[in-house]
C-alpha cells in the first residue's frame, strides 16, 4: 500500500514516514496541500494521505475539500495529522472529507489505530 504523507514540517513528514514504513507502507511526500493535489492528478494513487492541517500556499483543510470535489479520488482515505485541537476545526474537517483525526503529539498506536478503523492495517 501507498500512502503520502503532507506537511509542511520536513521533520514530521519523516516520523510519520517512519511510522507508515514500519506498516508496510511505500510513502511519497508532500510540503502542502498543492503540491500534494498535483501528485495525484499527475497519477500517484496512494490509497492514504495523512494531512496537516497549517501549511503555506495549500492547507489540508483545503486539500480536503479539493479531494472530496474530484470523483476521482473518492477511494483515497484522509486521515487528518494537526495541531488543531478544537472541537469546531475537527468537526469541519469530517464533515469536508477527513476519515480520521489525530491531534499532535501523537504515538504510533493512535496512527495505528486510526489505520484499523479505516480498514487499512
Amino acid at each position: 500500500m501507498r500512502a503520502l504523507v503532507i506537511d509542511d514540517s520536513r521533520a514530521m513528514r519523516k516520523i510519520l514516514g517512519r511510522i507508515l514504513g514500519a506498516l508496510g507502507f511505500e510513502i511519497d511526500e508532500a510540503a502542502n496541500g498543492s503540491e500534494a493535489l498535483q501528485a495525484l492528478q499527475s497519477g500517484a494513487s496512494p490509497q492514504l494521505a495523512l494531512v496537516d492541517w497549517n501549511m503555506p500556499v495549500m492547507n489540508g483543510f483545503e486539500f480536503v475539500k479539493a479531494v472530496r470535489e474530484n470523483p476521482d479520488f473518492s477511494e483515497l482515505r484522509l486521515m487528518m495529522v494537526t495541531t488543531e485541537t478544537g472541537e469546531r476545526e475537527m468537526t469541519k474537517a469530517l464533515e469536508a472529507g477527513a476519515n480520521e483525526y489525530v491531534m499532535k503529539p501523537f504515538t504510533k498506536e493512535v496512527i495505528e489505530e486510526k489505520l484499523r478503523l479505516m480498514g487499512l492495517s
